[in-house]
This record gives C-alpha cells, sequence and structure tokens, in this order.
C-alpha cells in the first residue's frame, strides 16, 4: 500500500489529501467491550504502519480519550508526513462522578461522561480537547460523529442534531477550520447514509465514513446516495465492512448483525454469500472486504484491529486474489444488486 492508492479530495480547493486503500480503525482500541493493554495497541498500530496502511481514524467517544491517546503516540512516533488522521465532534468528554461515567460498549474508560454538541463552541472545544489528547496539531480530516437515528434513537432527535450543527454554529466552526487549513477536509461520520444524503443537501462536505450501511449484505446507498457522491467528487471512508461481524464469522449460532443477534433472513442470505463463495474457493471475510472498495465513491476501507497479528490477516485479506467469477455469479444470482460496481472492473483512483 502507498499513501497515494487513493484520494479525498477537499471539495473547494480541489486540494487532495491522499489515502491508503485499507486504514485503521481505532474503535477497537478504545477498549471496546474489552481491555486492550497498551502493548498490544502499539503492535497493532506499528504492524498497521510497517504494513504500508497511512490512513487512521479515532474519535473521542473511543474509549473516552483512551484511543485518541494511544493513536497519538503512535503517530508521534512515526514522525512521517504521510500520515493522515481523522477524528471527530460532537461528543465533549467532560468530568464526572463514577456514578455518571458514559462507558457504553467501551471498558476501563477514564473518570468522563459523554455531553453531546454540535454547537459553534461545542466543534471548537472537541477539535482542542481531541488536539491535546493526541499530543500534536496535525488532524487531516474533522468529521460530524453521529448525527444519525441509529445513534439518537429517533428521527426527531437525529433531525434535531442536525439542526443544532447549521443553525447552532457547528457547521460553520467545520468550514473555518478548513479555510484556515487547521483540517484539510471535513465531513461525517455516522452509520446510516441517509442522513449522510441530508447532509449533502445542506452542506458542503468532503466525504464521509459511512459504518456498515454499503457491505456485500447491503447496498441500498447505490439507489441515489453514492451516484450523488460520484457526481459531487465526494469520498466515502468504509466502516463495519462486516456488519459488525457476520460477514466475517459467517451464519454461526451467535452471528451478530448491527450489533445484535443476526435475524433468520440475514442468516440465510448469508449462508446463500457463503456457498458462492466456497464454490469459488474463497473466505466470506476476504469477499466482504474488497467488495466495498469496488465503488468509485470508496476510498478507503477501515477495519479493526486490536493487535499486530489481527492487523496482518486484514493486509492479507486484502490483498487475496478473488475470482472474477465469484462476483458474477453473486450479481446472477441476486445477492448483489445489478447496479453494484465489482472489483473486478475497479481501479485504483
Amino acid at each position: 500500500m502507498k499513501a497515494t492508492d487513493s484520494i479525498l479530495l477537499n471539495t473547494r480547493t480541489k486540494v487532495p489529501v491522499p489515502l491508503t486503500r485499507m486504514g485503521f480503525g481505532g474503535a477497537p482500541l478504545g477498549n471496546l467491550y474489552r481491555k486492550i493493554s497498551e502493548e498490544d495497541a502499539q503492535a497493532a498500530l506499528q504492524g498497521a504502519y510497517d504494513a504500508g496502511i497511512r490512513y487512521f481514524d479515532t474519535a473521542p467517544q473511543y474509549g473516552l480519550g483512551i484511543s485518541e491517546g494511544r493513536f497519538g503516540v503512535a503517530i508521534n512516533r512515526f514522525g512521517d508526513p504521510d500520515v493522515r488522521l481523522s477524528t471527530k465532534i460532537g461528543r465533549l468528554l467532560v468530568d464526572c462522578a463514577p456514578e455518571e461515567v458514559t462507558p457504553e460498549a467501551f471498558v476501563d474508560v477514564p473518570q468522563k461522561q459523554i455531553v453531546f454538541d454540535y454547537t459553534y463552541d461545542g466543534v471548537m472545544r472537541s477539535f482542542e480537547a481531541s488536539k491535546a489528547r493526541l499530543g500534536f496539531d496535525k488532524i487531516d480530516i474533522l468529521l460530524v460523529h453521529d448525527v444519525d437515528v441509529f445513534s439518537h434513537g429517533s428521527q426527531d432527535v437525529s433531525d434535531a442534531k442536525v439542526r443544532e450543527l447549521f443553525d447552532g454554529g457547528g457547521y460553520r466552526a467545520l468550514s473555518e477550520l478548513r479555510e484556515a487549513g487547521e483540517v484539510a477536509a471535513i465531513g461525517a461520520g455516522v452509520n446510516e447514509w441517509e442522513v449522510c444524503e441530508k447532509l449533502l443537501g445542506l452542506g458542503d462536505f468532503d466525504g464521509f465514513l459511512l459504518a456498515g450501511r454499503y457491505t456485500l449484505l447491503e447496498q441500498e446507498a447505490l439507489t441515489s446516495f453514492l451516484p450523488l457522491c460520484v457526481e459531487r467528487d465526494v469520498g466515502i471512508i468504509l466502516g463495519g465492512p462486516y456488519n459488525s461481524g457476520i460477514l466475517a464469522t459467517g451464519a454461526v449460532p451467535g452471528a451478530k448483525y448491527n450489533y445484535e443477534d443476526a435475524p433468520e433472513p440475514i442468516l440465510d442470505r448469508v449462508r446463500k454469500i457463503q456457498a458462492v463463495c466456497d464454490a469459488h474457493d474463497t473466505k466470506l471475510i476476504a469477499a466482504a472486504l474488497q467488495f466495498v472498495l469496488g465503488h468509485p465513491a470508496v476510498k478507503t476501507v477501515i477495519p479493526g484491529a486490536v493487535n499486530g497479528q489481527e492487523v496482518a490477516a486484514n493486509v492479507a485479506l486484502l490483498e487475496t486474489q478473488i475470482p472474477d467469477g465469484l462476483w458474477s455469479d453473486l450479481r446472477s444470482e441476486g445477492l448483489i444488486r445489478a447496479d453494484a460496481p465489482l472489483p473486478s472492473d475497479a481501479a485504483p483512483s
């Protein structure tokens, strides 16, 4: 992998932000579901760098600052100007009583509480706090975090958060940071493509980190959102390529889809996809990872890892040779949409 594998474009200045086709997703290093040792965390980050990965994504939410701190240690150690980093705004971390800590799915976290704030002041405070945790000023991509229904529980609350972003000055703050060269690109990191499309209608965003909504299992984003991204030169950072687990594990008992036990219709569809993969002697997880990169709007995919071995496994999956016939068989059997671009047709952007 090279830093120029792919390009996220600043849509105002047309200045490119080079990315590697695979990045590193930082949620697991915030002690997601289980505590990760500092040794393993740094080995994962070093392994990613040694494998040629130059794009790293994190957020204040991930371990209430733990992930950002670990990324800062590693990136300062790398000392490489080709490294690109994204982090997020929208969740301020404030001191609190022990019983008020907001761990969500993260364990062994600092004594902090999350306060959602998408206002001008909230964006600026979050940006400065992230720089302090990282230990440096260089943040390349700044993303609005989780203004979606998935995170806030209802369409009404999601809509209110989007209004706060624009009416409360958060978008103005992002634009000022981009205009001043404090960040190279702005966007949003969310779990739903619909809110991305809404944001594109309201502001000038350079890219989106879309988690789990364009995968080997689901391609509804092809209907309107992804064509709009291609039309406007808006890049997609693809998170959650395994739909939170099932495309990595297969349809095994307890397989997870959207962070819950997969329902039977999803299990059945995955079994059918698995059968095609088996017929072509290809791992389901490799097909899932590479499928998303077939779309021209997708600039990078960011699976997570908690140690050096998992990083090496991710790189091997990306480099696996997949027969063209696998994609055409999935299409002919109606297991992927007919209009889904195939990896066999894609060239690095």
